[in-house]
């Protein structure tokens, strides 16, 4: 439930911003007669990552037990480098997404009204895709699927409850601060879908080292049990891992974490776009 929470809260705020910083600047600029493209793109991109959810997950039922682990193993790769590739970006890009989506606002308004639906179905689309394949292969290191619903959903309320506090300056908080601590949680997050991921694809023979453990704790802790959950859920720790996935794990966690806490330039995030 805690991996999928902070999931949900760290890309449904960043997927809130985005629409906090769009209806702002339509506000600011006197443009209120756009807000139903606006909508109409959200509306647009949240459809289509819910689509995307129930696909991977029909999808995944269909498959042959043997092409099952593979189906989850590679999905579980590409969430793990599209998150990645999106916790980089959004250190980069912080400092400027203001300023970058009001002259897409400016663009798309001196075209039509069709544009601007366009121009919010994309920037609202780019986090909803990746947040539903990352949940996805999230949902699969739990062993049942209550916990991480749970988190999903408080995440979400929490992610837009916070957006509408601060677009209305009822809170405010270090957005860039945030978002670094959050980021940091992502990955470790995502070490753990990595691990897991290297699992499935060992478990079929397309990576080697199926029977190389590097421990097998199944006699002394259920894989059921809370603690067991926790460790599986969290930091993608098992009763019982290989080698290579221990290994994956500790390289990327290590390498990430170095490049993402390397100091960069100060970033700085206007949730209202004034």
């Amino acid at each position: 439930m805690l991996s999928t929470f902070i999931i949900a809260l760290r890309e449904g705020l960043e997927a809130a911003l985005i629409v906090s910083i769009l209806y702002a600047y339509l506000a600011k600029t006197q443009r209120t007669h756009l807000y139903k493209a606006l909508w109409l793109g959200v509306i647009a991109a949240v459809a289509l990552s819910l689509g995307l959810g129930a696909l991977l997950t029909f999808t995944a039922h269909e498959f042959s037990p043997k092409s099952e682990p593979a189906f989850a193993g590679i999905t579980s790769v590409l969430a793990v480098a599209l998150v990645t590739v999106m916790v980089f970006w959004m250190k980069r890009a912080a400092r400027t997404i203001s300023r970058e989506l009001h002259n897409k606002v400016e663009e798309a308004a001196g075209i039509g009204f069709f544009a601007l639906v366009v121009t919010a179905f994309f920037a609202v689309a780019r986090e909803g895709l990746e947040t539903a394949l990352f949940i996805y292969s999230n949902f699969r290191t739990a062993r049942t699927s209550l916990a991480p619903s749970t988190g999903l959903v408080l995440g979400l309320i929490a992610a837009i409850s916070l957006s509408v506090l601060m677009y209305k300056k009822t809170v405010t908080f270090n957005l860039g601060k945030f978002f670094q601590v959050t980021g940091i949680a992502l990955i470790v997050v995502a070490a753990g879908v990595l691990a897991h991921g290297i699992g499935d694809l060992q478990s079929i023979n397309w990576l080697p080292g199926d029977s190389i453990l590097a421990w097998n704790f199944g006699g002394h802790l259920s894989p059921d049990s809370f603690l067991a959950s926790v460790l599986s859920g969290s930091i993608g720790f098992s009763t019982v891992m290989t080698w290579l996935q221990v290994g994956v794990w500790a390289s990327y966690l290590a390498t990430t974490l170095f490049a993402y806490l390397t100091p960069s330039q100060k970033v700085s995030i206007n949730a209202t776009g004034r």
